[in-house]
């Protein structure tokens, strides 16, 4: 009697039609596999190889299911980057025109979206803000084009409505927003180390956050004379 042969463990040939639920799942583990490798080392420092590696699949594997490294990016950017960040730019966009509003739901979509996706803050600074970052262009050609100038010019409106202070740019609001958001889950790992603060969770930082925007740090504290 001969023995079974042991399943192989090389990767399977893509059937027609769509790809089963294992395959899904796998191919959903090995995308958030690339994203905590690129958000921690980069885009251009990650090799398939090493994403292989951290996922133990073989890289054929991950040649199977995205083909080289610009289609995983781009599955990134569609799978990934543009349907975490679309629905909060959408939620804004039919947001009333009052500026409180707008800035507690800018802050508390980030916020939302951080808690679903925590390699969002890395990989923003290291691949948008970094010179040379292999995702800066798809910020200006997918996410740009609405988002900022929308908020930035209902901003405007606002203060032009004697809403909003008049001392405020509302460009530059825009991009204090994003300072107090984005920067701060990004940094976490360095305050958290510096403070010892392990019990300042996401909703402490959120509320925080909207504080400092709504009442600043303390009646008449830049106005005091020394």
């Amino acid at each position: 009697m001969t023995k079974p042969k042991p399943p192989s463990t090389a990767p399977r040939r893509r059937s027609a039609g769509r790809p089963s639920g294992d395959e899904r799942d796998l191919r959903a583990h090995l995308l958030d596999v690339a994203i905590a490798r690129f958000a921690r080392d980069g885009i251009g420092g990650t090799s398939l190889r090493a994403i292989a590696t951290d996922a133990a699949v073989t890289p054929a594997m991950l040649h199977y299911y995205f083909g080289d490294k610009a289609q995983l990016k781009q599955a990134l950017i569609d799978e990934r980057l543009l349907p975490a960040l679309i629905p909060m730019r959408e939620r804004l966009a039919q947001a009333s025109d009052d500026p409180a509003v707008l800035v507690a739901g800018f802050v508390q979509g980030i916020g939302e979206v951080v808690a679903k996706h925590p390699w969002l803050p890395s990989l923003w600074v290291r691949e948008v803000l970094c010179e040379g970052g292999e995702l800066r262009e798809v910020l200006f050609n997918q996410l740009i084009p609405s988002l900022p100038q929308m908020l930035a010019q209902r901003f405007a409106a606002a203060q032009s409505a004697g809403r909003l202070n008049p001392n405020l740019d509302p460009r530059l609001l825009v991009v204090s927003l994003v300072g107090l958001t984005l920067f701060p889950a990004a940094g976490a790992p360095i305050w958290k180390r510096v403070f010892r603060a392990d019990d300042l969770d996401p909703q402490t930082l959120l509320t925080h956050t909207l504080a400092l925007l709504k009442d600043g740090v303390g009646a008449n504290t830049f106005g005091a004379s020394p």
